[in-house]
This record gives structure tokens, C-alpha cells and sequence, in this order.
């Protein structure tokens, strides 16, 4: 993956967004088509429509930052953000109807009044909180994405309402820059349309104008809604999306590619207070273990944006799962267990980013083909694919979880070292995590492994060192048929047939350094 357009990344953070928001993918995407079709019927100008573009777009940036809030009032936070999709959110009664009716499903009973007192009480307030959260965090990641001002003074506006009545500031009229208002109008009527019908989003359009929406932008949209409504349906979002991303188009290579990544591994891990810096975290290990199996440069810098993104999928699984205290049910289980598959999807989207995906899609599997979504075993991954998986379990064992405290790091590895020894994870891949994490090696073997002659066990120190079989010829004084044949000896007795699954082995049985 040498590069990957913004307009691409934020794409792919888009189908997060949407997940989150339990909306098809591509229904953001499908708003900022509208978006940019109004601004040019309404003849606004290329700044209006590139800012507006970017608008739609990252709308829902901040969407993760307040997931756990969410689902604390309402349960199922994804749910709960499909369900308020199409009411009027310029209408404070209609808004409060929601929380009422819906806010903290847990209480029953006696309870239940009480807990309906507390929103009254505290409802508008918690809205607030929940909205400038939101809206921060989406500041915060746009600047980290070099997203010019006037795009982010926008999202400062996304939870705001034409008559004043939106959150968190109340911030009115043509106060709210233009490009979010148009936005705001373009992201219902596609909402609204897909999930009731194009003749009644254009009819609440209209009833709406004035309190959610600029008059002059509706008047303006009402003329052209059903030919845009009905055009939309007939190409393909992601496609047309990328094909109108403002130009001069920003290329993300190297240093800013990683930085532009960390900033979508944020995002993910926003989701919920367990999974902080997760990601992250996962990349560095995974990076470190591979460079220390002498993996090639090249391979290092694949696991480590692997790393970055693998757990895209989370985002449409709801906080009611992740951050629940207790022992998932099977049901819950069943779409955990969907999360791998949806980083798949995702990132297959951006063909730079889906080479990741032998990487990132395969976390969870095990070596014994008892893992998930794939039932991949150990030979049907890369050496760096195990280690990936190796990593991740365990940087979650020594985080803290809804249901459980955090692993010391010796307990979380001795915990994989029991896995390894049943068969459920692959072994090689283990060590040179922990050898990366910086636990000490287990005892070197008195015994070469695998019938090794003391010369083989010599040769491979040398291999994973990285040196060529003419220089491990050239530095045991041998000759290069020699060497290559011993190489060849090494790998039939330890069953691997490539030099980085060698060097997992000599790492695996201490045999390197």
C-alpha cells in the first residue's frame, strides 16, 4: 500500500460512521451526493460545494466519542441513533418525547417513573454534554486530517437547527455556516426518503422549512428533490463519491498515511472507555514482534496500518455489548463475532487499504481453525497474520473489559502460553510477541528442536538475523550449496518452507540472540 487518497480514507470512516449510526453503508455517502447537487443547482460556487462535501462526509466523525453515553441512556446505542434518523430534531417536544419513551430501558415498575423524572430533570443537560462531546472529538480528528477551518467551524455546527432549538449551543440561522446547513437538509431527505417514501421526505421537507432548515436552501431543494431522489438510485455512491472529491486531491503517503490511519484507529477506539488506545497499541506490538522475526521492512509497515484499522468493524456492534458487565449471551456473541467480517468489508472498499485485509480480517482466528469469522488455521495464515492475532489477544488481556480487570502482563502471558500448549493459538507467533513485549525468554534448549544438528541450529541464528545463504556460507566458511542445503534440511525438520515462519520457530524454542 504506497498511498491512498483523503478523499478514500474518509470514505472508509464514513461506512464506520454509518455502521455506528445503524444505516446501510453508503447512506452517508448517498446525503453528500445530495449535498453537492444542491449546491450546484442552487449555483453556490466551488468553495460552498467542496466545503459541503467534506461536510457530509465527516458529519459524524465525533459519532464514537460519545457511543457509551448513549447506550448508558438508551441501551442499544445504535439503535437508539437508527430510531431518531427521521424526527425533527428542531422540535424540543419531539425530542424529549424519544428520551422519555425511551431512556433507561433497564427500569421497570416504580423505578421506571423515577427514572423518567431524571430525564425531565436533566435531559436537556445530558443532551448538551452528549452533542458538544461529539462535536469536539470531530474537531479534534478533522485537524489531525489536516481539514481546512472552514469545514471544521461546519462540524462545530452538526447537532444545531435553523430556528435555534438544536445542540449544544443553540447556535441559529445563518449563524450555522452554510455548507452545514445545507447538509443538515440533504442528510434528512436521504434518510427520510430511504426509510419512508420520496413524496414524504420532500412533504416533511417542506413542513420543516423554517424551524430545521434554511427557508432559502429548501426553496431552492423542493424543485429538483424527486429528479435528485430518483437519480441517486441509479448509480453507486462510492463510486460517484470519490469521483467528486474536491480537487486538488490530497495523496497520503508514508508518514502521513501512517498519521492519517492512527487517526482512523482513534476513531474506532473511541467507541468505548474499555478500548482506549487498543489499536494502537496492537500496531506497536504486532510491528515490533515482526521486526524482531526479521521480517522485511516492507511487511513490518503492513502489519503495523493492519494494526491501525483491524478492528473497524466494532463500530456497528452497539456499546450494550461491549460494554456489558457480565458474560454475553450467545445472541450478543453472534454479532461480536460479526466485527472481523465488517473490517473486511469496509476496507475492501479502498483498494490500497483492502491489502490489508489478510492482516486486519484474521485477528481472531486460531491456529486449531477454532476461531472466527473464517475458521482459518495457523497454515492457512501468514507469519504475520498469527502475530497480528497474537498481539491483539494480548494487548485485550492486559486491558481492562466491562466484565473483567485487566491481566498483569505476566498472568496474560502465561494465559497465552497455556492456549499455545493446548493448540488454540500458534506458539511461534506467541513468543515473538511476548519476546516484543518484553517478557524473557523461555530457557534455551539443551536439545537442538526438531532432530537439529548443532550446525542447522547454528545456520538458522543466522538466517534470522537476516544475512543471505551466500553470507551465512561466506560466515561458517562454507560453501553456498552447503549452506543452501542445510537451509533446506532446517525447513523440512520444522515444517515451514519461508524464512520469516524459520525465524517465528528460532524465536518460538530461544534459539535467536
Amino acid at each position: 500500500m504506497d498511498e491512498l487518497s483523503l478523499g478514500e480514507l474518509v470514505a472508509v470512516l464514513t461506512l464506520g460512521q454509518d455502521s455506528s449510526f445503524g444505516q446501510p453503508l453508503e447512506s452517508q455517502m448517498r446525503s453528500t451526493l445530495l449535498a453537492i447537487w444542491l449546491a450546484g443547482s442552487a449555483g453556490l460556487g466551488a468553495e460552498v460545494r467542496d466545503t459541503a462535501y467534506w461536510c457530509a462526509q465527516l458529519r459524524y466523525l465525533g459519532c464514537t466519542a460519545h457511543a457509551h453515553e448513549v447506550s448508558a441512556m438508551f441501551g442499544d446505542d445504535i439503535e437508539t441513533r437508527a430510531r431518531t434518523l427521521t424526527y425533527d430534531a428542531s422540535n424540543p417536544a419531539e425530542v424529549l418525547r424519544d428520551a422519555v419513551t425511551f431512556g433507561l430501558p433497564g427500569k421497570k415498575g416504580i423505578a421506571r417513573i423515577g427514572a423518567v423524572a431524571s430525564i425531565l430533570a436533566g435531559g436537556r443537560k445530558f443532551a448538551q454534554m452528549n452533542f458538544r462531546s461529539g462535536c469536539e472529538a470531530a474537531d479534534v480528528l478533522a485537524a489531525r486530517l489536516r481539514i481546512d477551518q472552514p469545514v471544521r467551524d461546519a462540524l462545530a455546527c452538526t447537532f444545531e437547527r435553523w430556528n435555534g432549538k438544536g445542540q449544544p449551543n443553540g447556535v441559529k440561522g445563518e449563524r450555522i455556516p452554510l455548507a452545514m446547513r445545507i447538509a443538515h437538509l440533504t442528510h434528512d431527505a436521504e434518510a427520510l426518503a430511504r426509510l419512508r417514501s420520496p413524496g414524504e421526505a420532500i412533504a416533511l421537507i417542506r413542513e420543516r422549512s423554517g424551524r430545521a432548515y434554511d427557508p432559502g436552501l429548501v426553496a431552492e431543494f423542493l424543485p429538483v428533490a424527486a429528479e435528485f431522489l430518483d437519480r441517486l438510485d441509479k448509480l453507486d455512491p462510492w463510486d460517484a463519491v470519490l469521483a467528486a472529491e474536491p480537487e486538488p486531491r490530497q495523496r497520503l503517503r508514508g508518514e502521513d498515511l501512517d498519521s492519517a490511519l492512527e487517526v482512523a484507529a482513534d476513531f474506532i477506539d473511541l467507541k468505548s472507555p474499555f478500548t482506549a488506545g487498543h489499536s494502537r497499541q496492537v500496531a506497536a506490538l504486532a510491528a515490533g514482534a515482526c521486526q524482531r522475526a526479521g521480517m522485511p521492512a516492507a511487511e513490518v509497515v503492513r502489519v503495523r496500518r493492519a494494526g491501525l484499522v483491524h478492528d473497524l468493524g466494532r463500530t456497528a456492534v452497539p456499546n450494550s455489548i461491549w460494554d456489558k458487565p457480565a458474560a454475553l449471551t450467545r445472541a450478543e456473541f453472534d454479532r461480536v463475532q460479526l466485527h472481523p467480517l465488517l473490517t473486511e468489508q469496509m476496507l475492501r472498499r479502498a483498494g490500497a487499504l483492502g491489502e490489508l485485509n489478510p492482516l486486519a480480517a484474521c485477528h481472531h482466528e486460531k491456529a486449531d481453525g477454532s476461531g472466527y469469522v473464517k475458521g482459518f488455521t495457523a497454515a492457512q495464515l501468514s507469519p504475520a497474520a498469527r502475530i497480528l492475532a497474537a498481539a491483539d489477544r494480548y494487548q485485550a488481556m492486559t486491558q481492562q473489559r466491562a466484565h473483567r480487570p485487566a491481566l498483569t502482563p505476566e498472568a496474560a502471558a502465561a494465559e497465552l502460553r497455556r492456549m499455545a500448549a493446548e493448540g488454540h493459538v500458534d506458539r511461534d507467533a506467541i513468543e515473538c510477541v511476548l519476546a516484543a513485549a518484553g517478557h524473557q525468554a523461555r530457557p534455551r534448549p539443551q536439545t537442538p528442536p526438531a532432530g537439529m544438528t548443532d550446525r542447522e541450529v547454528e545456520v538458522l541464528r543466522l538466517a534470522a538475523t537476516g544475512l543471505t545463504t551466500a553470507q551465512i556460507a561466506q560466515r561458517l566458511v562454507i560453501s553456498p550449496k552447503t549452506a543452501d542445503s542445510h537451509i533446506q534440511h532446517i525447513y523440512a525438520k520444522i515444517g515451514c518452507s519461508t524464512r520469516g515462519a524459520a525465524v517465528l520457530f528460532a524465536l518460538r524454542h530461544n534459539l535467536v540472540g
